[in-house]
């Protein structure tokens, strides 16, 4: 995270922000010297590690959809949306260890801060907007390939990047806690009144996100159950199929709970005078989430591994021809 939640360890040799009240720092973190000798806080190298996961496998992502043609339906396209977002999340992490450590700066510190909260918000935004197409695509299935839906999903992902960088550019324009330390939240230089409105804005996407899931699954439910009906017999593979279908959205809700609602509860209940090994405890697991994001979402994917394999095997021709999914057959 920013140099702002870095522990005091003047003993150790640590950096700390000159901008920041002495006081505050000396009881911002509960790790003390005797703990670690290291030059860098143990914490923010984790956090470099996790970006450099992250931007390695969207890269990936992000290069197959880009360099195949046959990967423009609407849920690739959305795929894509936010594995650029985790891209550019990651690299957000890997520049802030960077700039932490090698240029004091108020102005990169909160132009870093600023791009992380763009980013991650994208990241968010983006998981919401492919929820909103996988209960579309089963709500309107006879409708979904069509330009309409192509037009509605362009127009989602103008607001997802559009509202991103907006909440990204508040701390940059002034709504920071530079001049006023005693504004601050648990992620300096991000005031309590801003973070308290990203974690709202979290937990309404996570409702959202929930009640949506809940009607695909009974969706999926009286799909296979009328499948059943029409065939005079149920037979164990239609068991199969809902179990594995309520499993996946189980999957996909728990990872994306777990990961970031830790972190989203803090920001609420969190107080400046914390220690920030509690800030660094939640936030680490939250960029999980854009690490298994490629792997929910892209890597098991029929598509994408097989142009996964023309990439790096050569075994298929990038050319063929074959028809894309529907989320709702994902």
């Amino acid at each position: 995270m920013n140099r702002s939640v870095m522990t005091n360890e003047s003993e150790a040799g640590l950096p700390v922000a000159s901008w920041m009240d002495a006081e505050v720092l000396n009881d911002s973190l509960a790790l003390s010297s005797s703990s670690f000798d290291f030059p860098v806080n143990p914490w923010d190298i984790m956090l470099c590690l996790s970006g450099t996961v992250i931007a390695c496998e969207n890269a990936i992502v992000v290069a197959i959809i880009f360099y195949t043609p046959t990967l423009r339906a609407p849920m690739f396209v959305l795929i894509g949306s936010l594995a650029t977002a985790d891209l550019l999340a990651g690299m957000g992490l890997i520049l802030n260890f960077v700039f932490q450590y090698m240029i004091s700066s108020e102005t990169i510190s909160l132009i870093t801060v600023g791009f992380l909260v763009a980013s991650f918000t994208a990241s968010i935004s983006s998981l919401l907007a492919i929820t909103v197409d996988r209960y579309f695509s089963l709500y309107n299935a006879l409708t979904y390939f069509s330009e309409k839906t192509l037009h509605y999903v362009h127009l989602m992902m103008l607001g997802t990047w559009g509202a991103s960088l907006c909440l990204g550019l508040l701390p940059v324009l002034g709504w920071n806690c530079m001049e006023d330390v005693a504004s601050c939240s648990i992620v300096r230089p991000l005031t309590r009144t801003n973070v308290t409105f990203l974690a709202a804005s979290f937990f309404v996407i996570f409702v959202v996100m929930l009640s949506l899931y809940f009607k695909i699954c009974k969706i999926v439910c009286r799909h296979a159950h009328q499948i059943a009906l029409q065939q005079h017999f149920f037979t164990s593979s239609h068991y199969a199929v809902t179990k594995k279908g309520v499993s996946t959205l189980a999957i996909i809700l728990g990872t994306f709970g777990a990961s970031w609602l830790p972190f989203a509860i803090y920001c609420l209940v969190g107080e400046r005078e914390y220690p920030a090994v509690y800030t660094y405890a939640t936030l680490l697991p939250a960029t999980y989430n854009s690490m298994i994001n490629p792997i929910i979402y892209a890597y098991r994917n029929t598509e994408i591994q097989r142009s996964l394999c023309a990439l790096f095997c050569g075994c298929f021709q990038t050319n063929m021809s074959y028809r894309s999914r529907s989320p709702s057959e994902v």
